[in-house]
């Protein structure tokens, strides 16, 4: 199958409109999606799809994008199922994203028109862009390549291939989900719908990465009660919850177990959150580890610490609550490993050496690994991602659609063989 004269300019121009349109996810809301602008966007994504020729192209009440892109080859042939995620981090700006596209990076710091840089010495990933198409944010927001640089590729890959029917495949499944960010991405995906062999999500930095393993995570949520009272009559009787909070968190390792001093293989307990009053005072945490058993560890040391906390005042009272976000892919990938062997074989395909890694995160498709659809993902061209200095590879998005031209075609093979 060729995989050749994909439609750049068209690409380009799906990622510069996309991004344009504010996404951020809301966590602090129980809505889903929980911004307006996964809804906009999702409608324009199935108008999109219609205009293709996708006649099954809907969002449905949940504000979830599906579309099959029908088989060209008689007799049963597996589905397979791709995947991006519609909203941006909370954790920077994301409306009013205004796009710079740097054509052919030269190399060397890259300026912003907010005076920010994206510094070659910062981000040693530049200096194998050389030649690359870029695009960047004005340096005031996320530019949203995690995930709409997917979102970009999947539905030029839709385009591509419906555009081109004597191309070999079978049935192919779009699904874009909402609030991946803040954990909630498959919440009401219905698995039945998806109906697939195989599931990737493109949701990944770099080209040629294969992501087979993941973190698994936890949310820990740690709430003290205090009691308030005038401070001119607290003494011995005030009990402030934001000293007791603030105790607990300077408690945690700092040395060991936080984001900013282990990488690799190692897990972390990361506060993320704090936020309260004299009376009641909350802190969040995000427990990650790739070993499974050690977030229950994790989480006995939480209530160790919060019980210590307490310790002096009897007053104070403590409730911590865990709950689970998503499981190490892994285990799951071995018993079904056609699922990556074939994504390595069209990488080869294309010319590129693929590296099998594990990811300090999670995606989508850990959860529906988990739900029983075996998801690797995929990498698409994200770099600097919950960042105002975040920028995407055009280059490495064209690459992507390339690889799926080619994936989808070794699936209608294996399932004919």
């Amino acid at each position: 199958m060729s995989s050749k004269l994909i439609n750049r300019d068209r690409l380009l121009d799906r990622f510069l409109k996309y991004v344009r349109v504010g996404t951020t996810a809301d966590p602090n809301t129980n809505d889903y999606p929980s911004s307006r602008g996964q809804w906009l966007l999702g409608q324009m994504l199935v108008d999109q799809l219609r205009e293709m020729g996708i006649e099954d192209a809907l969002q449905d009440d949940h504000g979830l994008v599906w579309g099959t892109i029908p088989a060209t080859v008689p007799g049963p042939v597996p589905t397979i199922l791709f995947n991006a995620h519609l909203d941006t981090s909370p954790e920077a700006p994301g409306d009013h994203c205004k796009p710079q596209v740097i054509e052919c990076y030269e190399g060397g710091d890259i300026p912003l028109l907010s005076g920010d840089i994206i510094r070659e010495q910062d981000t040693p990933e530049l200096a194998k862009l050389l030649g690359h198409t870029l695009i960047t944010t004005d340096g005031k927001t996320l530019l949203g390549g995690d995930d709409k640089a997917g979102v970009a590729a999947i539905m030029e890959l839709a385009h591509h291939l419906m555009e081109n029917p004597h191309l070999p495949h079978g049935p192919v499944r779009i699904l874009f989900t909402c609030d991946e960010e803040i954990g909630r991405g498959t919440k009401f995906v219905d698995m039945q719908r998806a109906d697939a062999i195989a599931g990737y999500t493109l949701d990944g930095g770099g080209s040629g990465i294969i992501d087979v393993e993941t973190f698994s995570a936890d949310m820990a949520t740690v709430k003290f009660t205090g009691y308030n009272i005038h401070p001119s009559i607290g003494k011995g009787r005030m009990v402030n919850a934001i000293r007791a909070a603030s105790k607990f968190v300077a408690m945690l390792p700092s040395e060991s177990l936080s984001p900013e001093t282990t990488d690799g293989r190692d897990g972390f307990m990361h506060p993320y959150v704090l936020h309260g009053s004299v009376a009641e005072a909350m802190v969040q945490l995000i427990l990650r580890d790739f070993d499974t058993a050690k977030l229950t560890e994790y989480a006995d040391r939480l209530r160790s610490i919060a019980a210590e906390v307490c310790k002096d005042e009897p007053r104070l009272s403590v409730h911590l609550e865990i709950v689970e976000q998503y499981r190490n892919m892994a285990d799951r990938l071995k018993q079904f490993p056609v699922a990556a062997d074939l994504a390595e074989r069209a990488f080869h395909h294309i010319g590129i050496t693929p590296t099998r890694a594990s990811i300090r995160g999670g995606t989508d498709g850990a959860l529906m690994t988990q739900k029983g659809l075996p998801t690797p993902n995929l990498s698409v061209g994200q770099y600097n991602i919950h960042s105002c200095k975040e920028f995407a590879s055009l280059s490495e998005m064209e690459i992507a659609v390339k690889q799926a031209v080619v994936l989808v075609d070794l699936w209608q093979q294996f399932g004919r063989s």
